[in-house]
C-alpha cells in the first residue's frame, strides 16, 4: 500500500481547529421542491415574501442589525437611505449588512438560534450573500456554519453549505442541517471570504421542513446517535491523516474542476490519483475499532471524476485478515456514482470473527477514473423498531379486478396499448385455467370469447386496462388467462402478462407458445409501495403476430384458506399410523399405564446454505445446528473458489465446513461441480482452448469427486443449464451428459441433480416446467444419470396453486424434487413470513418434494435483500419465528394409556420419537421408563415393539 502524500496543493487554512461534531448531520440542498425557499427575480435578487416558519429573526435586516452580532469584527447596515460606501456595487440592492475589518476567514455575522431549533427536526438554510470589491479577485467562497456549544464546554462546528460569492450579484448559499442531540447553545453564522474582504449579507432564511418530513428523517438522523463514528478524520478536517491509497495515490482538495466540485459536509474532501486497476481506491485501517458480532451502518458521500466517464459503480469493501492469516473480502455497499453530483453510498456489515486486521476501502470505477470521498461514517447500527403486519381492510379474496373479463360488453374497459387493433372473437376455452380453479372465488363460466389483437408493429403492443384503484398494498395477487398466437407465427413466441407500475415493469406471468393452441398462463405479483398508476397489459409476440387473450383474471389470494387445505394433505403424505406394542416381565400391570410420546426430530430434510465465515460466529453456528439437518456451501465448493488460478487449489474452506457439518450430524449437498453461466466461470478457464478446457473439466471432476467421495449425498452437476451454455458452446452438446456419467463413475453413492431457477413461479418462459422436463429427458436419453430435480426457489410473491402446478408437472418424471436455494423477500417481515410459509407448506404437502434447502437465514449473509430470518445481531424476526413454529407444528405428540392388548396407537410424522411410560416396580412404586423409536416412511401402519 502507498503512503499518503505529505503535501497537498489544494489545502487551505482550517477555519475551526476543533473539528466537526460527530452527533449531527448536515448536507447541501441542490433542489428542494417541497421546501419554501426565497424566490428570485431575474437579476438574482431575493423578492419580498413572508416566511411564517423562518426561525431567523430580522432575516432581511428591516430592523437594522437587531439580534445580529459581528464575530470578532465590525458590522453596519446599508439601507436605501444611507450613502453607499466606496467599493460596493450599485447592482446590490439595499438593505443589507456589511461585515468589515475582518482579520480571519472565520469572522462573520451571527445570530443565536438556540431557543428556535430542536433535535430531529430538519432545517433548510438559504442566505443571499456578496462581497466587496476589495477582494483580490471578483469571487470568494462564503460559508454558512453552525457553532455548537455543549454542556462539557466543548465546541463543535457544523458546515451547512457554501457558494462562490461575487461583487456584482447576490449569490445563494444553501443547505440543510439536523441535530440528533440538543447542544447548550446553537449559533448560526456566515463566514469565509479572505481576511480584509468585506462580507455582505442580504437575507437569511432557516425554515423547518414540514413535521411529516421531519418525522421521516428521524431514522436518518438517528444514525448519528449512539456510539461514535469509528472512522477517524471522517471529513478530512485533519488533512489526509488516517487515510491511505490502495494501490494508488490520494490527495486532499477544497475544490476541483475550477470550483465546480466542492465539499458538502466540511471544508475538504479526499480523492484517489493514478488508479490503474478496479480495486485501487482510498482506504482506512479500522483494526481494533470494529467489534465482532456487532452490526455497523456504513454511509459515505462519493462521486467520480476523470477519464471521460460519466457514471461508474463505486463499491465499499471490508478487508478482514484473521489470526491464522485467512483473508476475507466483505462487500458492504454499492452505488452508481456520477461525475455530476455527490451521491450517498449506504450499506451495513458484520464481522463474525476477531480480525487481526480490518481495512475499509472504496473501489470499483474503471482505471483512470478517480473516486472522490467527502465523508465516511461507520457506526454501530441502531436496532430496528418492532415490525407490525400490514393492515389490509376489506380484502376481497378471489374477486377478479379485471373489468369485462368475459367480454360480455365487447371491448369496453379495454384499450389498445400502442397502434394495434382490438376486436372480439369466439372459440376460446369455456373452463377456467387449472391454476385458477381452486383459488378464484365465485365467478361466471368463461364465455368462450377472446380479445383478438391485430396490426401489432411492436412486441409490447396488446390489450391493456387500468387497475390502479382496484389493488391493495401487500395483498398477493394471482394472475391467470388463456393465451394463443396466430398460426402464421414462424417460430416460438414469448407471451407475457405485465404490469406497468408507475412506469416500472412487473412480471405477472410468461409462457412460450410454439403452436396455435390455447395455453394457460399463470403468475403472481404484489405491490408494497403506493403507486400512482397501474396498468395491466399483454405483450410479447414479435411484430406482425396476432395475439389472442381470453378470461384474464387478477385476484387476491386467501393464503389462510390454502394453508388449511395443505394441512390436510400434509397429514396424508407425511404421517403414518403407528402401533406401539409394549411388553414387560409382568405384562398384566401395563394395562392402563400412562404413555407420553414426543417427537424429537422430523427426518424430512430442512437445510440451509452456509459459508466459511459463519463458523467464526458461535451464534450463527448454534442456530444452524438446532434448526437444520442438511446444508450446502454457498461458494466454497464452486470451481472459481477451489481453483481461482490454474493449479492454485483451495479446499481448506470446504474442508472446514465439512468438519462443522460432520460434528453436528448434518447431511450435505455438493453445489456445484460446474456452472454454465459464463459470468461465473473464472478467467483462466474462459481463456482455454478446446483441448485444454476438456482436460481441465476432467481434472475438476476427478479432483473434486475423488477427494470427497461419499461425503456429499447430492451434487448439482452443471448448474443452470437452462440459462447458460458456456461448456456446451465450447465442448459440444455431449459434454453435459458426459459430466453426469463421469461424476457417477467417480462417486456412485451421490445422487446427481440438475439445478435451475424460475421453474416454479410461471415468470420465465426459458425455464418453464415443460422446458425443464424436456431438458432432463434429453440428458437421460444421452445416458446422463440424472437422479434428482433441483428447483432453486428464488421466488417473489408466491402463490400456492402456481407453485403446485409446477411441482405436479415435474412430478411425472418420478424423480425426487428438492427446493435447493429457497428464499423469499419483502421489506415487511410479516409478509416475508407469509411468503416463506407458502413455500414450506406447498413443499411439505407435495409427495414429490423430498427436501427443502434455504439459501441462508442470517442478515448480511444472504445474497438477497430482505430475505433473512435472523437479524444481524441474533434476534429472530417474524419470518424466523414462522419457520421455527412450522418446524414445531411438524413434530408429533401424543399421550394416553396402554390398552388391554398392550398397545398404544397414534398417527405421527416420520422421524425420531421418545416415549415415556410410568411402570410399577416390585415394591408397588411407579417409575418412569424412557425409550426411543423411529417411524420410517412407508405404506400402512408400522408396528414397533418396546420392551419395558
Amino acid at each position: 500500500m502507498e503512503k499518503p502524500p505529505t503535501s497537498n496543493a489544494h489545502e487551505e487554512d482550517t477555519l475551526h481547529p476543533q473539528g466537526l461534531g460527530a452527533n449531527m448531520e448536515a448536507q447541501p440542498s441542490t433542489s428542494n421542491a417541497d421546501i419554501s425557499l426565497p424566490s428570485e427575480s431575474p437579476n438574482n435578487e431575493p423578492m419580498d415574501s413572508h416566511y411564517s416558519n423562518n426561525i431567523i429573526i430580522n432575516h432581511d435586516f428591516s430592523g437594522g442589525l437587531h439580534l445580529w452580532h459581528p464575530n470578532s469584527c465590525e458590522a453596519f447596515l446599508v439601507s436605501q437611505e444611507t450613502t453607499r460606501p466606496k467599493g460596493l456595487s450599485d447592482k446590490l440592492s439595499a438593505p443589507f449588512a456589511v461585515i468589515t475589518k475582518r482579520k480571519q476567514q472565520w469572522q462573520g455575522l451571527e445570530q443565536d438560534i438556540t431557543d428556535r431549533v430542536s433535535p430531529f427536526s430538519v432545517y433548510n438554510v438559504c442566505a443571499f450573500v456578496g462581497i466587496s470589491s476589495g477582494a483580490s479577485g471578483n469571487q470568494e467562497h462564503v460559508l454558512a456554519t453552525l457553532k455548537l456549544e455543549f454542556e462539557d464546554n466543548s465546541v463543535r462546528y457544523l458546515f451547512i453549505g457554501r457558494t462562490c460569492a461575487s461583487t456584482e450579484n447576490w449569490e445563494k448559499v444553501e443547505g440543510t442541517f439536523s441535530l440528533s442531540a440538543m447542544p447548550r447553545r446553537v449559533v448560526f453564522y456566515v463566514e469565509g471570504p479572505s481576511p480584509g474582504v468585506d462580507l455582505l449579507v442580504k437575507s437569511v432564511v432557516i425554515s423547518c421542513i414540514s413535521f411529516s418530513q421531519c418525522e421521516s428523517d428521524k431514522q436518518k438522523c438517528a444514525l448519528f446517535d449512539g456510539e461514535e463514528n469509528i472512522i477517524q478524520n471522517p471529513r478530512f478536517e485533519d488533512g489526509l491523516n488516517n487515510w491511505s491509497g490502495r494501490g494508488c495515490k490520494i490527495a486532499l482538495h477544497d475544490s476541483m474542476s475550477d470550483g465546480n466540485i466542492l465539499p458538502v459536509s466540511g471544508k475538504f474532501f479526499g480523492s484517489t490519483e493514478n488508479r490503474t486497476d478496479y480495486w485501487n481506491g482510498i482506504q482506512q485501517d479500522i483494526t481494533g475499532r470494529v467489534k465482532r458480532k456487532l452490526a455497523y451502518d456504513f454511509i459515505a458521500t462519493v462521486r467520480i471524476f476523470g477519464n471521460n466517464i460519466s457514471t461508474a459503480n463505486v463499491k465499499a469493501t471490508l478487508y478482514i485478515q484473521t489470526a491464522d492469516l485467512r483473508e476475507q473480502y466483505i462487500g458492504v455497499a454499492s452505488v452508481q456514482a456520477t461525475d455530476k453530483d455527490w451521491v450517498q453510498l449506504k450499506g451495513k456489515f458484520l464481522v463474525n470473527g476477531s480480525p487481526s486486521r480490518a481495512v475499509i476501502f472504496l473501489e470499483g470505477p474503471p482505471p483512470g477514473t478517480d473516486i472522490l470521498l467527502d465523508n465516511l461514517i461507520v457506526k454501530r447500527a441502531a436496532k430496528a423498531p418492532p415490525a407490525s403486519p400490514p393492515v389490509v381492510e376489506n380484502a376481497a379474496f378471489g374477486v377478479n379486478v379485471i373489468a369485462n373479463s368475459n367480454l360480455n360488453d365487447g371491448t369496453n374497459g379495454w384499450f389498445p396499448l400502442g397502434n394495434c387493433n382490438l376486436s372480439v372473437g369466439n372459440g376460446s376455452p369455456h373452463i377456467l385455467p387449472p391454476m385458477a380453479k381452486d383459488s378464484l372465488g365465485a365467478h361466471e363460466p368463461l364465455s368462450g370469447s377472446y380479445i383478438l389483437v391485430t396490426n401489432r408493429t411492436q412486441t409490447w403492443m396488446g390489450p391493456a386496462q387500468m387497475i390502479t384503484e382496484k389493488l391493495k398494498l401487500y395483498l398477493t395477487y394471482q394472475v391467470s388467462a388463456w393465451i394463443r398466437v396466430a398460426n402464421h407465427a414462424s417460430k416460438p413466441q414469448n407471451i407475457n402478462i405485465a404490469l406497468g407500475v408507475d412506469g416500472q415493469w412487473v412480471n405477472g406471468g410468461q409462457i412460450e407458445s410454439s403452436d396455435d393452441k390455447w395455453h394457460e398462463i399463470g403468475g403472481s405479483f404484489r405491490i408494497e409501495k403506493q403507486p400512482t398508476k397501474v396498468m395491466v397489459y399483454v405483450q410479447g409476440p414479435e411484430a406482425g403476430v396476432d395475439l389472442m387473450v381470453a378470461g384474464l383474471q387478477i385476484f387476491p389470494v386467501d393464503r389462510r384458506a390454502r394453508f388449511r387445505q395443505l394441512k390436510k394433505e400434509t397429514d396424508l403424505i407425511r404421517k403414518r399410523d403407528v402401533i406401539l406394542k409394549f411388553s414387560s416381565s409382568d405384562s398384566a400391570t401395563l394395562v392402563g399405564t400412562s404413555v407420553k410420546i414426543r417427537q424429537t426430530q422430523n427426518t424430512f430434510p430442512f437445510g440451509t446454505c452456509i459459508n466459511r465465515s459463519n463458523i467464526d460466529n458461535e451464534d450463527i453456528v448454534d442456530f444452524f445446528a438446532k434448526n437444520f439437518n442438511w446444508a450446502v456451501f454457498e461458494n466454497e465448493l464452486k470451481w472459481y473458489w477451489t481453483e481461482p488460478q490454474k493449479g492454485n487449489l483451495n479446499y481448506k474452506d470446504a474442508d472446514d465446513l465439512l468438519s462443522l457439518c460432520a460434528n453436528h450430524n448434518i447431511q450435505l449437498r455438493g453445489h456445484c461441480i460446474f456452472w454454465e453461466a459464463e459470468s461465473s466461470v473464472q478467467s483462466w478457464i474462459r481463456n482455454l482452448n478446446k483441448d485444454d478446457l476438456t482436460s481441465a473439466v476432467e481434472n475438476r471432476l476427478a479432483g473434486l469427486l475423488t477427494r470427497y467421495s461419499g461425503k456429499f449425498k447430492h451434487y448439482d452437476v452443471n448448474n443452470e443449464m437452462l440459462h447458460g451454455s458456456f461448456y456446451q458452446d465450447r465442448l459440444g452438446k455431449d459434454i453435459r451428459a458426459h459430466m453426469f456419467k463421469t461424476a457417477n463413475q467417480l462417486d456412485p453413492t451421490a445422487t446427481l441433480f440438475v439445478n435451475d431457477y424460475n421453474i416454479e413461479d410461471g415468470c420465465d418462459a426459458r425455464s418453464s416446467p415443460e422446458k425443464y422436463i424436456e431438458h432432463i429427458l434429453d440428458l437421460r436419453a444421452q445416458g446422463g444419470p440424472v437422479g434428482g430435480i433441483g428447483v432453486q426457489g428464488h421466488i417473489n410473491s408466491p402463490v400456492g396453486p402456481v407453485v403446485r402446478s409446477a411441482l405436479d408437472n415435474l412430478g411425472v418424471l418420478g424423480l425426487p424434487i428438492w427446493f435447493t436455494e429457497l428464499d423469499v423477500s419483502s421489506d415487511n417481515e410479516f409478509v416475508r413470513a407469509d411468503d416463506l410459509e407458502v413455500m414450506l407448506r406447498e413443499s411439505f404437502a407435495h409427495p414429490a418434494v423430498e427436501g427443502v434447502v434455504l439459501w441462508g437465514f442470517w442478515e448480511l449473509f444472504m445474497s438477497r435483500d430482505n430475505a433473512y430470518l435472523v437479524n444481524a445481531e441474533g434476534d429472530l424476526n417474524e419470518a424466523g419465528k414462522r419457520y421455527v413454529a412450522l418446524k414445531q407444528e411438524w413434530l408429533s405428540r401424543a399421550r394416553g394409556r396402554i390398552d388391554e392388548q398392550g398397545k398404544f396407537e397414534f398417527r405421527g410424522f416420520y422421524g425420531v420419537y421418545e416415549v415415556e411410560v410410568e411402570v410399577a416396580n416390585d415394591v408397588s412404586k411407579e417409575k418412569m421408563v424412557k425409550a426411543s423409536f423411529v417411524v420410517d416412511k412407508g405404506e400402512g401402519p408400522i408396528v414397533i415393539s418396546i420392551n419395558l
